[in-house]
């Protein structure tokens, strides 16, 4: 059901299976810092469901079979909303906000993003497993920011709202999204869900990607491509298979060999319906 925060003490065992856990952490900050880092390390960003013209569906039966059965990824909505689920399950206190991502021009509509806010005592953190190539670790809301593999990451207040920023060694700081500190539903966030994963505007239909972080850097397959970044230094393989891109899968991502998505994407062609928001 939709409403539903909590998992059963079982979906609680086999999503810490899934994250390599051998057991929960407590519900303190470190216990957060595990929880995020194993999740971003073990369970891909992707879009593979979208860019295959197959629906999605935040149920949590049907989410939970997705990503701890079929041993899949997903985007945003899918993968807050689940690592949500086992926060609560494991006495964390979470609320969804809302963030309008940066595309280099100019900042997306409100719910273009959902991501997590995590009250530990009197601090309030930033979780998000669910955004690419971001930040590792949780991300405390008026901290100094987080330095991680050479990059810095930091909020920082922009009247009534707040603002991610990444910054690369040696360049400046870019945004990635900006945000307003109110709690929302799961509801509010369903008709961006859909227009991601229908419209021919979205990004989401444009381009697939699946990508995991690596100790050095991040793996990523996009399109017919595998893309490996490593200190810094990036390197790119063509695909020239089905075969072979369900190997990577397998291989790189940690997919379970059945149900695979197709290797080459559907058109998403125009449709009345699809429109901006």
């Amino acid at each position: 059901m939709m409403g539903v925060t909590m998992l059963s003490p079982y979906h609680t065992s086999l999503y810490l299976q899934r994250l390599q856990l051998d057991q929960a952490p407590p519900p303190d900050l470190q216990g957060l810092r595990t929880l995020h880092l194993a999740h971003l390390m073990q369970i891909p960003f992707e879009n593979l469901d979208i860019r295959a013209g197959l629906p999605i569906s935040l149920e949590q039966d049907a989410l939970l079979d997705k990503i701890l059965l079929r041993r899949r990824g997903g985007f945003c909505y899918e993968l807050n909303l689940a690592f949500s689920w086992l926060l609560q399950s494991l006495g964390f206190q979470t609320r969804f906000w809302s963030a309008r991502v940066w595309n280099g021009k100019a900042y997306g509509p409100e719910f273009d993003h959902m991501l997590l806010a995590v009250q530990l005592e009197a601090q309030c953190w930033i979780a998000d497993v669910g955004f690419g190539d971001s930040f590792r670790l949780p991300l405390l809301l008026a901290g100094a920011g987080n330095q991680e593999l050479g990059v810095t990451y930091r909020c920082e207040a922009d009247g009534a709202d707040w603002i991610l920023l990444q910054q690369k060694a040696g360049h400046a700081a870019t945004p990635q999204y900006r945000f307003q500190t109110q709690a929302f539903q799961l509801e509010d966030f369903l008709p961006m869900f859909a227009y991601q994963q229908t419209s021919p505007n979205s990004h989401f239909t444009q381009k697939t990607i699946c990508s995991l972080p690596t100790a050095d850097g991040r793996i990523s397959i996009a399109d017919q491509k595998m893309i490996v970044t490593q200190h810094g230094k990036r390197s790119v393989h063509s695909i020239d298979s089905e075969a072979e891109y369900h190997a990577l899968l397998q291989q790189k991502m940690g997919m379970s060999a059945q149900q695979l998505p197709p290797f080459r994407a559907r058109v998403h062609a125009p449709a009345e319906s699809a429109s901006s928001p």
